[in-house]
């Protein structure tokens, strides 16, 4: 049974015999990290908030990373739900397309929790992405990608459509979530380590262990279509991918100066634009194309947290292996 609706005999609605087994895993794994931001403390964040120990630049980088996530999230679940969805008709993987969507409902209302935790006026923050350039454009590029598809009358018949369709999940899955969430992982998680907003830093870990879920299914259901249908993936369309991917670190890099500018807590905004190169090779190597940086990853502390190995339990503060995301080698 192919993983899109070519065939009319396909019947998205019989899922059993499964014929992607990955895909089914990566549902039990989203199932097994199941949380919720309501369960993660905010108290000492507030405190912090409104006292004094952050410095201004500190400051500006909380602001700068919830105001892109908060609309990131909200353009990725609309792709799901108004795109994706629609033309990936392989029951196992729908599944985990609206296990996806529900997590990315989570990581919204994470965002409306911070929001009213903090006081921010939900003008102030939910507007970043109209008043920052960097955040606009971010948002921007990965749109721009997915316009063809976005038509009424979109069908998948020729291998230009096919081609058009690859485009947007490279868009949303390896540039949205594989690299323009990535700096900002770096930075909140940086801050989490010297003891400052703890509430919010975990937040972000448990949603880097969702995304790094969405992007492994993301990167296998490109994968597959390109196993299906031979002839969409040539040479020249895996160079314009790549030089998308290039066009997104660019534009990563500029929105990692100017969201951190200042060397935070021993980070620089070298090091963050080192670390989003470090992230596209493995992008490019996760989709067969040559890597194009060779960048070591200059904050090593972060693999633990990309293996998806671990989990802090939220009443016995103590670290618990998960069922089945460690598994997963993405």
């Amino acid at each position: 049974m192919p993983i899109l609706n070519t065939d009319a005999e396909h019947d998205p609605n019989q899922i059993l015999p499964i014929d992607y087994d990955w895909a089914r895993e990566y549902y039990e794994a989203g199932v097994n990290n199941n949380w919720v931001p309501e369960e993660v403390p905010m108290q000492d964040d507030v405190t912090q908030w409104n006292g004094d120990e952050l410095s201004d630049a500190e400051r500006q980088l909380i602001e700068w990373n919830l105001g892109f996530f908060s609309t990131a999230e909200s353009l990725t679940a609309n792709n799901i739900v108004l795109a994706v969805y629609d033309y990936v008709t392989a029951p196992e993987c729908r599944q985990y397309l609206l296990r996806q969507a529900y997590e990315e409902a989570i990581h919204t209302d994470t965002f409306i929790y911070c929001c009213d935790s903090l006081g921010f006026d939900p003008e102030y923050l939910y507007g970043m992405y109209d008043r920052v350039p960097s955040i606009k454009e971010k948002d921007d590029f990965v749109v721009d990608l997915t316009q063809v598809i976005d038509r009424d009358d979109f069908t998948i018949e020729t291998d230009e459509d096919l081609r058009n369709f690859l485009r947007d999940l490279v868009g949303f899955y390896v540039v949205m979530e594989g690299v323009f969430f990535y700096a900002g992982f770096a930075m909140m998680l940086g801050l989490k380590r010297q003891n400052k907003m703890v509430g919010i830093g975990q937040q972000f870990e448990y949603i880097m262990r969702d995304e790094s879920l969405h992007v492994g299914f993301g990167v296998d259901l490109i994968n597959q279509i390109r196993t299906e249908n031979p002839g969409v993936w040539t040479d020249a369309f895996g160079e314009e991918v790549a030089d998308l991917i290039a066009d997104a670190v660019d534009l990563e890099k500029i929105y990692a100066y100017e969201a951190c500018p200042d060397e935070i807590l021993g980070m620089s905004p070298d090091q963050f634009a080192e670390y989003v190169e470090h992230i596209a090779d493995r992008r490019l190597e996760q989709l067969n194309l040559p890597e194009r940086y060779g960048t070591e990853n200059p904050f090593p502390w972060m693999s633990e947290q990309v293996d998806l190995n671990k989990e802090k339990n939220f009443f016995e503060t103590q670290v618990t292996e998960y069922q089945s995301g460690g598994s997963l080698d993405w």
